[in-house]
């Protein structure tokens, strides 16, 4: 963080100094989790829903914060403010507004937001140095945590903004005040939330619709909506896709072992990438930070070669295991209808290249609202459509068709009411096979991909002791 003053420092959050001597400077950032509280730290005492920030102050001082952000008086060093979440805007909207030379990029969309922010990073880093958010750090919080952790060396902070009401992008928006904006894709996650596509539309398109004028809105081609969000706006425009029309597209793409391998076309010529990434859906995130490096003046030859190497920095999402004898893709981050079709084309792949049967473990997919059980039905067509060998229903969400709904179809469904069912599936695996696991976050399949490998390589172990 910027070095601060104490003084200015309360001043900034509209707040009173507690113990604490005025003309201190303060670089230390902050944190909300008592236990990850280090010398280098401050400790924000927020108030949640069941649990109050205040009760572990003294834990996060003992683990070497110097102070805490506090919203009721105590007698430790503190700063008081009236709402510790309203201080952390104002003071990140503060750093901002100092660190007018760096260029903040802002990512929206319906899938592909983290995945992107993963691949800009790695190639902005070859530049200068870079931030971005961990994991999937897109809400009020996250954030202005993320922008806090910007210096004055920085040149690049990539932050992802994450919506579950209208109003709430361009919210973060006014905060980053970003010189670039990309929206990926509108989709239907979290159309229970929304109530309609045109609504998800909408409250994406606050991140253009709230961009200062002159700077870049970057779009995705992939609906009718986000093509067109900044049409009548005084913006620079950088459209990216797979058709003819777009600024920066993908050419003559092909898949090997699961991976897209294409021509990157933009402005500044072509070259060609081959993604570490496996999915078809990788080519629209790739593209979209191809589009923002481009406009950032990275040459082609650095974007496409770190597009060739980049790798998934974050976990569980289409993470690839390669065991000896079998591949298992953890996807167990989050999961919409988009995701899930991206996911289960990839199975296909892979288990088509390797000689392989596929096995699909989908758990519930979560905030679809009233389209929940037309949305899981759908995507069971999909699996049956495509030909995936065994369908496992985890949890009961409601991908297994009606009997009688799907004809002529070779795949097996199994319905398994918890994990430690599904993991009796095991024992059916045969050398070579292909496993996808995924859901929403809050099912907690990842417990059940880690479990798969350990199974696994358990009966493996023990048929070569035999």
């Amino acid at each position: 963080m910027i070095a601060l003053r104490a003084d200015e420092f309360a001043r900034i959050m509209g707040g009173t100094l507690h113990g604490l001597d005025p003309a201190i400077i303060i670089t230390e950032r902050p944190v909300f989790d008592s236990r990850k509280a280090a010398a280098d730290t401050f400790f924000l005492a927020l108030k949640g829903e069941k649990r109050d920030g205040h009760e572990f102050i003294a834990e996060a001082l003992a683990n070497g914060a110097r102070f805490a952000i506090v919203s009721q008086k105590t007698h430790y060093p503190s700063i008081l403010v009236e709402d510790v979440m309203e201080a952390l805007v104002l003071l990140a909207t503060e750093v901002r507004q100092r660190l007018a030379k760096m260029t903040v990029i802002g990512i929206t969309g319906s899938q592909g937001k983290t995945t992107t922010k993963d691949l800009l990073f790695q190639i902005l880093s070859t530049q200068g140095e870079t931030i971005s958010p961990e994991g999937s750090f897109n809400n009020e919080l996250g954030l202005p945590l993320t922008l806090l952790s910007a210096t004055e060396m920085t040149q690049f902070c990539i932050l992802e903004m994450g919506a579950r009401h209208m109003g709430d992008i361009a919210k973060l928006t006014h905060i980053a005040r970003p010189n670039v904006g990309v929206v990926l894709v509108v989709g239907t996650a979290h159309i229970g939330e929304f109530g309609s596509r045109e609504r998800i539309a909408q409250t994406k398109g606050e991140l253009i619709r709230e961009l200062p004028e002159g700077a870049c809105a970057v779009l995705g081609t992939y609906d009718e909506f986000t093509p067109h969000m900044a049409d009548g706006l005084s913006l620079k425009v950088s459209l990216f896709g797979e058709g003819h029309d777009c600024q920066v597209r993908a050419a003559d793409i092909e898949f090997r072992d699961g991976r897209a391998h294409f021509d990157l076309v933009t402005p500044q010529g072509r070259q060609a990438v081959a993604l570490q990434l496996f999915g078809s859906h990788q080519i629209a995130n790739a593209l979209a930070a191809a589009s923002v490096a481009d406009y950032l003046g990275v040459p082609l030859e650095t974007i496409a070669a770190t597009l060739s190497t980049a790798t998934n920095r974050s976990k569980w999402r289409m993470e690839i295991t390669n065991m000896s004898d079998l591949t298992v893709i953890n996807d167990s981050y989050n999961a919409n209808p988009e995701s899930m079709r991206a996911a289960i084309k990839t199975l296909v792949h892979l288990s088509q290249e390797r000689g392989g049967v596929s096995w699909a473990f989908l758990g519930k997919m979560q905030e679809l609202g009233a389209s929940e059980r037309s949305a899981h039905q759908e995507i069971g067509r999909l699996a049956h459509d495509l030909g995936i060998d065994h369908l496992v229903d985890v949890g009961g969400a409601g991908y297994l068709m009606i009997p009688g709904d799907v004809m002529q179809s070779q795949t097996q469904e199994h319905a398994c009411a918890n994990i430690e069912s599904a993991l009796d599936l095991v024992d059916h695996f045969q050398p070579g096979d292909v496993i996808l696991i995924k859901a929403s976050r809050s099912e907690g399949l990842e417990l059940l991909a880690e479990k798969i490998k350990e199974r696994w390589s358990h009966l493996r172990d023990g048929q070569e002791k035999i």
